[in-house]
Formats: structure tokens, C-alpha cells, sequence
């Protein structure tokens, strides 16, 4: 028999920029109820980060604005937000006020370094997370300058981990009694998540370099084949390796003793990329996986778009999900859950809110009349 979702009943007040905007959506997607805030007469754009959410606006920026806003933490387990360090405080609106309206409550801040240190003030963005963090030394070719990641990963990531800091205090209240403030730094996010690179500086002394498509311990590469690019492993079962080269007359001298020295293969590790770069130009991408698979090499296609769209292996456990696009009217498929719980449903929302949606609606749960309402229109307050 299956439960309910995992944060059914809880309540999200989401104050976030795009730094921190995916964290509510998760917890949306866990069964919460999110409640956007956005200042009245702007749109933020990117709504797939809403999914599941209910919209107001509101100016915090207003006397008024403030005073709802409070009344909303009142009825609030969670408040996620990514303003500047300070901000919130200089309003009447930080931590240390907000716990003594509703104790219970946790407040998780994303931003570019944190709350403290002497960067807490720097401007932020997730290339300049990704520059200071160190990601961004180690992505590209190494004789080229450092490159860009693909996507705004340090966003993303700040918003996987302020979501599990969340529920790590969620859980740490229903003991104490008590919420507490989450504090994330896009900046640590980053440096966390480099693994290896530090672990290898602290312990070997060794300094981690740009290596483009070649994986950090020579174990993997990316070639280009007939109809698109494939990844395939250096030194797995390398005997097996060198003799199906050898039976397409495609090994030149991998098949000399030398080579099956590791040390000796590391050494020369650009003429085993050339030669098995000459071998992988002569198939397809899909005849290489498959039979590498057959074969127990950890071999993969590089998917694009499309191809990721079309993986039978996504289709069949049903990691697509159908969206509405209220505004145009259509259904899109899109990412689903990224892990299925077998009793606590994780369940993507199907429609993003249009900014202000639920304002009446939620004012008025709120205890606000219609004509409050109309006021606070007016004023710029809502």
C-alpha cells in the first residue's frame, strides 16, 4: 500500500531568484505546497522552474508587503530564498525576526558565498561560482583557456543541497521543536562537489589540469565515430581490447609486449588515444556500445537531445512527464523524478502558475476581503 507524499502538508513561502528556484520546485515535487512570491508587474521567466507551484505577487519593499509577508510565515514550515546577504534583515525580515514570529520555521538562503566571510558581499552568478569554485579551471582542453560547464550546474547543485538541508532540518524539528537557518554557498556547492581534484592536491601534492574529453584518470575518452561521438574506456580488459582491434587489422603496435605494461600505456597515453581514435572512426556509434557492452566494457553513447529524448531505457522506466503550457496550449514532455520512491511518490507538477495566479485565493485564505484585496492592487502593494 503506498503512503502519501513524503512533504504532504507542508507549507513553502519561495523567495528565490534562478540561484536558489529549483530548491522549492523539489520540494513541490515531494508533495509541499510552494508559494511563489514575486514583486507585483514582473514575470522571471524560466516557469519549468515552477512546476507545482501557486503564484502572488507582493512588495516587501512596502510597509504593507512586510506586514503580509509575516502574517504568510506565520502559516509557513519553510522559506527558501536568494537575496543578498542583508537584505532581508535591513526590511525587518531576517532570520533572527522571522524565528520569533513562527519558531518552528526553517529558512534556507541561497546565495553566491554564504553569509559570512569577506566574499559575502561580492556579486554572484553561477559563472563566477563556477570561477571561484574551482570548476571552471578544470573544464576544457588542456591548451586552451578554462571553459564554461554546460548549464548553470552551480545552481542546480545549490538547489539539490539546500533542498536536503531542508529536509534535514524539517527532520531535526519534529525532536527539537525548533527550525533553524540553512545556509548555502554556491561557492562551497561547487568546491564540494570537485571531489578527486582536492583529495588529489591534500594528499599527492598534484595539481588536477584541464584534460577535455579525456576522463581525470586516463580511464575513459570521448572519440568521434561514423554518426556521432562515443565514450569508450582506455585500459578495461585490455587484452580483450587489443584483440579486436588485432582481428580488424586496426592495433598497429598495441599488440607489441610493451603495451601491456599500464605504467608504459599511461606514459604514452596519447599514441593509445590516436590509434584507438582511427579505430573508433570506422564504426558506429551503436555497434561499438552494443557489442562493447556485450563484451562488459562500461562503454556509452554521448547522447544528444534527441537521442536522450528517444532512450528506450528512460521511456521504459517512464522518466517522462507531460507538461501544460497554459499560455500557448500545448504539452511538452519533461524530465520526470530523478529517483522513484516505492511507497512516497516524488511527482513532478504538470503546470506552472502565471505569475500572480493565486493571489486572491491566497490573500483571502489569509483573511483578506475582496476588498483589502482590490486596495493593495492599487497601492503596488499586490
Amino acid at each position: 500500500m503506498n503512503g502519501g507524499s513524503v512533504l504532504s502538508g507542508y507549507r513553502v513561502l519561495d523567495l528565490t531568484d534562478d540561484k536558489g528556484r529549483l530548491c522549492p520546485r523539489y520540494l513541490a515535487d515531494m508533495g509541499a505546497e510552494v508559494i511563489r512570491i514575486e514583486e507585483p508587474g514582473k514575470d522571471s521567466g524560466f516557469h519549468w522552474q515552477d512546476l507545482g507551484k501557486r503564484s502572488i505577487t507582493l512588495n516587501i519593499e512596502l510597509e504593507p508587503g512586510r506586514e503580509i509577508l509575516k502574517r504568510l510565515v506565520k502559516t509557513a514550515d519553510v522559506l527558501v530564498e536568494s537575496h543578498p546577504p542583508g537584505y532581508l534583515e535591513a526590511l525587518g525580515l531576517g532570520y533572527s525576526l522571522l524565528s520569533k514570529i513562527n519558531p518552528r520555521l526553517v529558512v534556507a538562503s541561497v546565495t553566491g558565498f554564504g553569509q559570512s566571510g569577506p566574499y559575502r558581499d561580492y556579486k554572484s552568478s553561477d559563472i563566477v561560482a563556477s570561477a571561484l569554485g574551482g570548476q571552471l579551471y578544470l573544464s576544457g582542453e588542456p591548451d586552451w583557456p578554462p571553459l564554461k560547464p554546460f548549464g548553470d550546474q552551480s545552481y542546480y547543485l545549490a538547489s539539490i543541497l539546500a533542498a536536503i538541508g531542508v529536509l534535514l532540518a524539517l527532520l531535526r524539528r519534529h525532536t527539537s521543536g525548533r527550525g533553524q537557518h540553512v545556509d548555502v554557498s554556491l561557492q562551497e556547492c561547487v568546491a564540494a562537489a570537485l571531489d578527486h581534484a582536492l583529495v588529489r592536491y591534500f594528499y599527492q601534492g598534484e595539481v588536477a589540469k584541464r584534460q577535455g574529453g579525456l576522463h581525470w584518470n586516463n580511464a575513459f575518452n570521448v572519440f568521434p565515430a561514423k554518426d556521432g561521438y562515443v565514450l569508450l574506456s582506455l585500459f578495461y580488459q585490455w587484452h580483450t581490447l587489443v584483440e579486436w582491434l588485432d582481428s580488424e587489422g586496426m592495433a598497429e603496435d598495441l599488440t607489441d609486449e610493451k603495451w601491456r605494461d599500464r605504467d608504459y600505456r599511461l606514459q604514452h597515453i596519447d599514441h593509445v588515444i590516436d590509434v584507438l581514435g582511427r579505430w573508433a572512426k570506422s564504426h558506429d556509434v551503436a555497434g561499438l556500445v552494443v557489442k562493447g557492452q556485450s563484451m562488459r566494457f562500461p562503454w556509452a553513447e554521448v547522447a544528444s537531445i534527441p537521442g536522450l529524448l528517444a532512450s528506450p531505457q528512460l521511456e521504459e522506466r517512464g522518466f517522462w512527464v507531460e507538461v501544460e503550457d497554459s499560455d500557448k496550449g500545448k504539452k511538452y514532455r519533461f524530465p520526470g523524478a530523478p529517483c522513484s520512491l516505492s511507497r512516497s511518490p516524488w511527482k513532478v507538477g504538470n503546470k506552472a502558475p502565471g505569475t500572480g495566479e493565486h493571489n486572491r485565493e491566497i490573500y483571502q485564505e489569509l483573511g483578506l476581503s475582496e476588498k483589502e484585496v482590490e486596495a493593495l492592487i492599487k497601492e503596488g502593494v499586490i
